[in-house]
Protein backbone atom coordinates (compact mmCIF):
# COMPACT_ATOMS: atom_id res chain seq x y z
CA UNK A 1 0.00 0.00 0.00
CA UNK A 2 1.07 3.31 -0.88
CA UNK A 3 1.53 5.55 2.04
CA UNK A 4 -0.27 8.25 0.38
CA UNK A 5 -3.39 5.87 0.60
CA UNK A 6 -3.33 6.43 4.34
CA UNK A 7 -6.23 7.76 6.33
CA UNK A 8 -4.60 11.10 7.87
CA UNK A 9 -3.53 12.51 10.21
CA UNK A 10 -0.41 9.33 10.25
CA UNK A 11 2.50 8.68 12.32
CA UNK A 12 5.42 8.02 9.60
CA UNK A 13 8.30 6.48 10.06
CA UNK A 14 11.33 6.28 6.96
CA UNK A 15 12.43 3.04 8.00
CA UNK A 16 16.05 3.31 6.25
CA UNK A 17 16.50 6.96 7.67
CA UNK A 18 15.74 5.48 11.54
CA UNK A 19 18.03 2.49 10.96
CA UNK A 20 20.78 5.05 9.60
CA UNK A 21 20.26 6.71 13.14
CA UNK A 22 20.29 3.61 15.15
CA UNK A 23 23.68 2.72 13.65
CA UNK A 24 25.00 6.02 13.91
CA UNK A 25 24.24 6.60 18.17
CA UNK A 26 25.25 2.86 18.49
CA UNK A 27 28.69 3.57 17.05
CA UNK A 28 29.30 6.74 18.69
CA UNK A 29 28.63 4.91 21.93
CA UNK A 30 31.18 2.23 21.31
CA UNK A 31 33.55 4.22 20.18
CA UNK A 32 33.59 6.39 23.48
CA UNK A 33 33.45 2.77 25.46
CA UNK A 34 29.90 3.24 26.91
CA UNK A 35 26.85 1.14 26.84
CA UNK A 36 24.01 2.66 25.10
CA UNK A 37 20.54 2.36 27.05
CA UNK A 38 17.77 4.52 25.22
CA UNK A 39 15.02 5.94 26.64
CA UNK A 40 12.11 4.92 25.15
CA UNK A 41 9.74 7.62 25.64
CA UNK A 42 10.48 8.99 22.37
CA UNK A 43 8.77 5.98 20.89
CA UNK A 44 6.95 3.85 23.32
CA UNK A 45 7.36 1.17 21.23
CA UNK A 46 8.31 -2.48 22.24
CA UNK A 47 8.65 -3.16 18.65
CA UNK A 48 11.35 -0.96 18.16
CA UNK A 49 12.93 -1.53 21.62
CA UNK A 50 13.77 -4.44 20.65
CA UNK A 51 15.34 -3.33 17.78
CA UNK A 52 17.46 -0.88 19.26
CA UNK A 53 18.59 -3.72 21.28
CA UNK A 54 19.26 -5.62 18.32
CA UNK A 55 21.97 -3.27 17.01
CA UNK A 56 23.42 -3.48 20.16
CA UNK A 57 21.99 -1.70 23.08
CA UNK A 58 22.40 -2.73 26.33
CA UNK A 59 18.62 -2.30 27.70
CA UNK A 60 16.54 0.33 27.83
CA UNK A 61 15.33 3.94 29.71
CA UNK A 62 11.88 4.41 30.55
CA UNK A 63 10.15 7.34 32.35
CA UNK A 64 7.01 5.39 33.90
CA UNK A 65 6.05 2.00 35.48
CA UNK A 66 3.37 1.71 33.06
CA UNK A 67 5.55 2.30 30.67
CA UNK A 68 8.14 -0.38 32.29
CA UNK A 69 4.89 -3.08 32.51
CA UNK A 70 4.26 -2.87 28.90
CA UNK A 71 7.85 -3.33 27.77
CA UNK A 72 8.35 -6.01 30.04
CA UNK A 73 4.82 -7.42 28.54
CA UNK A 74 6.99 -7.66 24.96
CA UNK A 75 10.36 -9.32 26.13
CA UNK A 76 12.63 -6.87 27.27
CA UNK A 77 14.41 -8.00 29.87
CA UNK A 78 16.82 -5.05 31.30
CA UNK A 79 14.70 -1.71 31.65
CA UNK A 80 15.41 1.55 33.75
CA UNK A 81 12.84 3.67 35.13
CA UNK A 82 14.87 7.40 34.94
CA UNK A 83 12.32 9.04 37.17
CA UNK A 84 11.67 8.75 41.16
CA UNK A 85 9.30 6.76 42.05
CA UNK A 86 6.79 7.49 45.45
CA UNK A 87 3.80 5.25 46.57
CA UNK A 88 3.79 1.94 47.95
CA UNK A 89 1.30 1.16 45.14
CA UNK A 90 4.24 2.01 42.68
CA UNK A 91 6.85 0.17 44.24
CA UNK A 92 4.93 -2.90 44.27
CA UNK A 93 4.64 -2.79 40.42
CA UNK A 94 8.63 -2.24 40.65
CA UNK A 95 8.85 -5.47 43.18
CA UNK A 96 6.46 -7.27 40.99
CA UNK A 97 8.18 -7.49 37.77
CA UNK A 98 11.90 -7.54 39.35
CA UNK A 99 10.86 -11.17 39.74
CA UNK A 100 11.04 -11.75 36.21
CA UNK A 101 13.42 -9.13 34.53
CA UNK A 102 16.38 -6.91 35.66
CA UNK A 103 14.80 -3.29 36.79
CA UNK A 104 16.29 -0.85 38.42
CA UNK A 105 14.28 2.84 39.08
CA UNK A 106 15.63 6.13 40.27
CA UNK A 107 15.44 7.90 44.30
CA UNK A 108 16.64 11.39 45.21
CA UNK A 109 15.27 11.44 49.02
CA UNK A 110 15.84 9.40 51.95
CA UNK A 111 11.74 9.19 51.97
CA UNK A 112 11.53 7.19 49.31
CA UNK A 113 14.70 4.84 50.49
CA UNK A 114 12.34 4.50 53.33
CA UNK A 115 9.34 3.21 51.50
CA UNK A 116 11.03 1.41 49.28
CA UNK A 117 12.54 -0.94 52.13
CA UNK A 118 9.39 -1.47 53.71
CA UNK A 119 8.02 -2.74 50.35
CA UNK A 120 10.44 -4.99 49.35
CA UNK A 121 10.65 -6.27 52.83
CA UNK A 122 10.83 -10.45 52.38
CA UNK A 123 11.56 -10.02 48.05
CA UNK A 124 13.54 -12.41 47.19
CA UNK A 125 15.91 -9.58 45.02
CA UNK A 126 16.87 -6.43 46.38
CA UNK A 127 15.50 -2.94 44.98
CA UNK A 128 18.07 -1.42 42.65
CA UNK A 129 18.14 2.33 42.74
CA UNK A 130 20.08 5.18 40.95
CA UNK A 131 20.70 8.39 42.73
CA UNK A 132 19.61 11.40 40.15
CA UNK A 133 22.02 14.13 40.23
CA UNK A 134 20.37 17.65 39.34
CA UNK A 135 23.01 19.47 37.37
CA UNK A 136 21.57 22.68 36.20
CA UNK A 137 18.23 21.81 34.60
CA UNK A 138 16.62 22.67 37.70
CA UNK A 139 14.54 19.36 37.81
CA UNK A 140 15.21 16.53 40.11
CA UNK A 141 17.83 15.53 41.61
CA UNK A 142 20.36 15.76 44.59
CA UNK A 143 21.44 19.14 44.73
CA UNK A 144 23.85 19.24 47.72
CA UNK A 145 26.39 16.94 49.02
CA UNK A 146 25.65 16.15 52.26
CA UNK A 147 22.10 15.62 50.92
CA UNK A 148 23.66 13.23 49.21
CA UNK A 149 25.99 11.82 51.50
CA UNK A 150 22.77 11.45 53.80
CA UNK A 151 21.16 9.22 51.33
CA UNK A 152 23.93 7.20 50.88
CA UNK A 153 23.64 6.75 54.45
CA UNK A 154 19.95 5.73 54.53
CA UNK A 155 21.04 2.83 52.00
CA UNK A 156 23.71 1.43 53.72
CA UNK A 157 21.53 0.95 56.57
CA UNK A 158 19.00 -1.12 54.10
CA UNK A 159 18.06 -5.01 54.14
CA UNK A 160 16.48 -4.38 50.97
CA UNK A 161 17.64 -1.57 49.13
CA UNK A 162 21.06 -1.88 46.58
CA UNK A 163 22.74 1.35 45.28
CA UNK A 164 23.53 0.54 41.44
CA UNK A 165 24.73 4.16 40.97
CA UNK A 166 24.25 7.57 39.66
CA UNK A 167 22.17 9.31 36.98
CA UNK A 168 21.30 12.86 35.22
CA UNK A 169 19.85 14.59 32.52
CA UNK A 170 21.42 17.46 30.89
CA UNK A 171 18.20 18.65 29.52
CA UNK A 172 19.31 22.35 30.00
CA UNK A 173 21.63 21.84 26.60
CA UNK A 174 18.20 21.93 24.31
CA UNK A 175 18.92 25.84 25.36
CA UNK A 176 22.55 26.13 24.81
CA UNK A 177 23.18 29.50 22.44
CA UNK A 178 25.62 27.54 20.16
CA UNK A 179 27.80 24.30 19.89
CA UNK A 180 30.53 25.56 22.64
CA UNK A 181 27.91 26.68 25.11
CA UNK A 182 26.77 23.22 24.44
CA UNK A 183 29.57 21.31 25.02
CA UNK A 184 30.40 23.48 28.43
CA UNK A 185 27.04 22.66 29.78
CA UNK A 186 27.45 18.55 28.69
CA UNK A 187 31.57 18.65 30.27
CA UNK A 188 29.97 20.80 33.71
CA UNK A 189 27.10 18.59 33.96
CA UNK A 190 29.10 15.18 33.41
CA UNK A 191 31.52 16.22 36.19
CA UNK A 192 29.44 17.06 38.36
CA UNK A 193 27.83 13.89 37.95
CA UNK A 194 31.45 12.23 37.96
CA UNK A 195 31.94 13.75 41.30
CA UNK A 196 29.08 12.52 43.06
CA UNK A 197 29.96 8.92 41.58
CA UNK A 198 33.44 9.28 43.49
CA UNK A 199 31.73 10.25 46.32
CA UNK A 200 30.13 7.29 46.49
CA UNK A 201 33.19 5.12 46.12
CA UNK A 202 34.98 7.01 49.25
CA UNK A 203 31.38 6.10 50.86
CA UNK A 204 32.31 2.37 49.84
CA UNK A 205 29.29 2.49 47.63
CA UNK A 206 30.75 2.41 43.78
CA UNK A 207 28.52 3.21 41.60
CA UNK A 208 28.11 0.10 39.22
CA UNK A 209 26.60 2.57 36.93
CA UNK A 210 27.14 6.01 35.71
CA UNK A 211 24.57 7.25 33.38
CA UNK A 212 24.20 10.44 31.67
CA UNK A 213 21.14 11.25 29.03
CA UNK A 214 20.28 13.67 26.45
CA UNK A 215 20.21 13.80 23.09
CA UNK A 216 21.64 17.40 21.84
CA UNK A 217 25.28 16.69 23.17
CA UNK A 218 25.42 12.91 21.56
CA UNK A 219 24.21 14.39 18.29
CA UNK A 220 27.22 16.95 18.35
CA UNK A 221 29.73 14.33 18.94
CA UNK A 222 31.45 15.52 21.82
CA UNK A 223 34.03 13.20 23.51
CA UNK A 224 32.49 11.66 26.92
CA UNK A 225 34.95 11.97 29.45
CA UNK A 226 36.62 8.97 31.41
CA UNK A 227 34.23 7.14 34.43
CA UNK A 228 30.61 7.81 32.18
CA UNK A 229 29.36 3.81 31.88
CA UNK A 230 26.31 4.80 29.99
CA UNK A 231 24.38 6.88 28.00
CA UNK A 232 20.59 7.64 27.05
CA UNK A 233 19.47 9.54 24.49
CA UNK A 234 15.87 9.11 23.33
CA UNK A 235 15.17 11.37 20.05
CA UNK A 236 17.99 9.93 18.20
CA UNK A 237 15.81 7.34 16.71
CA UNK A 238 13.48 9.46 14.84
CA UNK A 239 14.65 12.94 15.16
CA UNK A 240 12.70 16.33 14.82
CA UNK A 241 12.77 19.82 13.84
CA UNK A 242 14.62 20.89 17.22
CA UNK A 243 17.15 18.25 16.98
CA UNK A 244 17.77 19.54 13.51
CA UNK A 245 18.67 22.53 13.72
CA UNK A 246 21.67 21.03 16.39
CA UNK A 247 22.77 19.59 13.62
CA UNK A 248 21.59 21.77 10.87
CA UNK A 249 19.63 19.66 8.67
CA UNK A 250 16.63 17.69 8.54
CA UNK A 251 17.86 14.71 6.20
CA UNK A 252 17.92 12.45 9.75
CA UNK A 253 14.30 13.59 10.58
CA UNK A 254 12.98 9.91 10.43
CA UNK A 255 9.37 10.41 11.78
CA UNK A 256 6.66 12.83 10.08
CA UNK A 257 2.65 13.16 10.76
CA UNK A 258 0.79 12.51 7.20
CA UNK A 259 -1.91 15.31 7.13
CA UNK A 260 -4.33 16.77 4.37
CA UNK A 261 -5.14 19.91 2.90
CA UNK A 262 -8.53 20.18 3.83
CA UNK A 263 -9.52 24.25 3.34
CA UNK A 264 -7.71 27.14 1.22
CA UNK A 265 -9.92 29.86 2.92
CA UNK A 266 -7.73 32.94 1.32
CA UNK A 267 -5.16 32.94 -0.99
CA UNK A 268 -2.33 32.41 1.75
CA UNK A 269 -4.16 30.54 4.40
CA UNK A 270 -4.14 26.97 4.15
CA UNK A 271 -5.20 24.10 6.04
CA UNK A 272 -4.57 20.86 7.50
CA UNK A 273 -6.56 18.09 8.90
CA UNK A 274 -3.93 17.68 12.39
CA UNK A 275 -3.82 20.18 15.28
CA UNK A 276 -2.53 20.25 18.73
CA UNK A 277 -3.83 16.30 19.22
CA UNK A 278 -1.75 15.06 16.25
CA UNK A 279 1.33 16.97 16.49
CA UNK A 280 1.28 19.04 19.92
CA UNK A 281 1.44 22.90 19.89
CA UNK A 282 4.79 22.48 21.64
CA UNK A 283 7.50 24.90 19.93
CA UNK A 284 11.60 25.64 21.24
CA UNK A 285 12.08 29.20 22.24
CA UNK A 286 15.82 30.19 22.86
CA UNK A 287 19.59 27.98 22.28
CA UNK A 288 20.40 26.14 19.34
CA UNK A 289 17.04 23.53 19.57
CA UNK A 290 14.97 26.79 18.77
CA UNK A 291 12.74 26.04 16.45
CA UNK A 292 9.81 28.49 13.90
CA UNK A 293 6.08 27.57 14.40
CA UNK A 294 4.55 24.73 15.07
CA UNK A 295 6.16 22.22 12.99
CA UNK A 296 8.44 21.87 9.75
CA UNK A 297 6.27 20.76 6.10
CA UNK A 298 8.59 18.21 4.69
CA UNK A 299 9.41 18.75 0.91
CA UNK A 300 8.90 22.83 0.94
CA UNK A 301 11.43 25.27 1.97
CA UNK A 302 10.87 27.73 4.49
CA UNK A 303 7.21 26.12 5.54
CA UNK A 304 6.32 26.09 9.02
CA UNK A 305 2.79 26.02 10.67
CA UNK A 306 2.08 28.93 12.17
CA UNK A 307 -0.54 27.57 14.85
CA UNK A 308 -2.68 25.08 15.84
CA UNK A 309 -6.32 24.45 17.34
CA UNK A 310 -7.21 20.88 18.00
CA UNK A 311 -7.49 19.48 15.31
CA UNK A 312 -6.70 21.92 12.90
CA UNK A 313 -3.24 23.48 11.70
CA UNK A 314 -3.08 26.94 10.59
CA UNK A 315 -0.21 28.23 7.58
CA UNK A 316 -0.15 31.11 6.28
CA UNK A 317 1.99 31.04 2.84
CA UNK A 318 0.81 32.56 -0.79
CA UNK A 319 3.74 30.28 -2.45
CA UNK A 320 2.58 26.78 -0.16
CA UNK A 321 -1.25 27.51 -1.30
CA UNK A 322 -0.49 27.76 -4.90
CA UNK A 323 1.63 24.70 -4.85
CA UNK A 324 -1.15 22.82 -2.97
CA UNK A 325 -4.73 21.66 -3.73
CA UNK A 326 -7.35 20.48 -1.03
CA UNK A 327 -7.49 16.95 -0.86
CA UNK A 328 -3.21 17.01 -1.23
CA UNK A 329 -1.20 15.20 1.57
CA UNK A 330 2.12 16.78 3.04
CA UNK A 331 3.97 15.66 5.95
CA UNK A 332 5.07 17.34 9.06
CA UNK A 333 8.34 17.37 11.08
CA UNK A 334 7.40 17.95 14.79
CA UNK A 335 8.96 20.04 16.72
CA UNK A 336 9.40 17.63 19.40
CA UNK A 337 8.88 13.76 18.53
CA UNK A 338 8.24 12.46 21.99
CA UNK A 339 4.99 13.76 22.81
CA UNK A 340 3.84 13.38 19.07
CA UNK A 341 4.08 10.16 19.10
CA UNK A 342 2.28 9.81 22.80
CA UNK A 343 -0.96 11.20 20.97
CA UNK A 344 -0.81 8.10 17.91
CA UNK A 345 -1.83 4.56 18.24
CA UNK A 346 -0.13 3.03 15.09
CA UNK A 347 3.16 4.50 13.55
CA UNK A 348 3.83 3.23 9.57
CA UNK A 349 7.36 1.98 8.69
CA UNK A 350 7.45 3.33 5.11
CA UNK A 351 10.46 1.65 2.98
CA UNK A 352 10.40 2.68 -1.01
CA UNK A 353 7.13 4.87 -0.80
CA UNK A 354 5.03 1.90 0.46
CA UNK A 355 4.06 0.82 3.97
CA UNK A 356 7.00 -1.89 5.31
CA UNK A 357 5.28 -2.48 8.71
CA UNK A 358 2.55 -1.57 11.02
CA UNK A 359 3.58 -1.42 14.83
CA UNK A 360 1.00 -0.03 17.69
CA UNK A 361 2.29 2.53 20.37
CA UNK A 362 1.85 0.32 22.67
CA UNK A 363 3.16 2.58 25.49
CA UNK A 364 0.38 5.49 24.54
CA UNK A 365 -0.85 7.33 27.59
CA UNK A 366 0.97 4.99 30.22
CA UNK A 367 1.54 8.02 32.62
CA UNK A 368 1.46 6.10 35.88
Amino acid sequence: MDYLDLETPALLVDKEMMLGNLRSMQDYAEKNGVRLRPHTKTHKMPALAKLQEKYGASGITVAKVGEAEVMAENGLQNIFIANEIVGESKLNRIRKLAQNIDISFGIDSVFQVQQIESVFRGADKKAQVLVEIEVGENRSGIIEEKDFRNLLESIKSCKNVSFKGVFSHDGHSYKAKDTPSCKELFLKATHRTLHFAEIAVQMGLPAETVSIGSTPPFMLGFDIPKGVTEIRPGTYIFMDASQANVIGTYDRCAASVLATVISKPTRERVILDVGAKGITAQTRSEGITKTIGVGKIKGFSHVFIDGVFDEHAIIYNADFSKQVQIGDKVEIIPNHVCPVCNLHEKAYLIQNGVIDEVLDVDCRGKLQ
